[in-house]
């Protein structure tokens, strides 16, 4: 991962601040940041919003809309994005969703799926990826797809 420390250097650079939401990836994200000297110029959260519970009360997203599209699924990838940038307001904001097993999965949602969203300079892109391994493989192969998209986008 040291190879995305430019990553950073360039989100200081250009001044772009940062929040994060991440719920299958449980810190690992906001971690991968907070490493970083000087990170607080830009940094401005990291939300661990595991439980349903925490995405309504946190990000305010409603229970209902939970419960229709369910946990993990683009919907609540996109609202946690977008409701986290309202709440932050970063000019990048990142969430994942997803299920990194070893249980939890079924037919339509295998372990291994995960959404991800970006909100950046108010435009929202959700990604649908399905990683293969255990429980830590997956939740750091979406730590990776993360960084290499933010890193498209800046």
């Amino acid at each position: 991962m040291s190879s995305y420390k430019n990553i950073i250097k360039k989100l200081i650079k250009k001044n772009i601040s940062i929040s994060i939401a991440e719920s299958c990836t449980g810190g690992q994200l906001s971690k991968f940041f907070t490493d970083y000297p000087s990170i607080s110029k830009i940094f401005h959260m990291g939300l661990i919003t595991y439980s349903n519970k925490s995405k309504s009360l946190i990000l305010n997203i409603p229970p209902s809309v939970i419960k229709y599209h369910g946990a993990v699924s683009e919907k609540i990838a996109y609202l946690m994005s977008r409701n986290l940038a309202k709440i932050s307001k970063s000019k990048l904001c990142i969430s994942t969703t997803g299920i990194a097993g070893p249980s939890g999965g079924s037919k339509n949602k295998p372990v291994g799926l995960v959404f991800t969203a970006i909100t950046f300079n108010k435009k929202t892109i959700v990604f649908k990826k399905k990683f293969n391994g255990n429980r830590k493989k997956i939740q750091k192969d979406t730590v990776n797809f993360c960084l290499k998209e933010i890193d498209k986008l800046i």
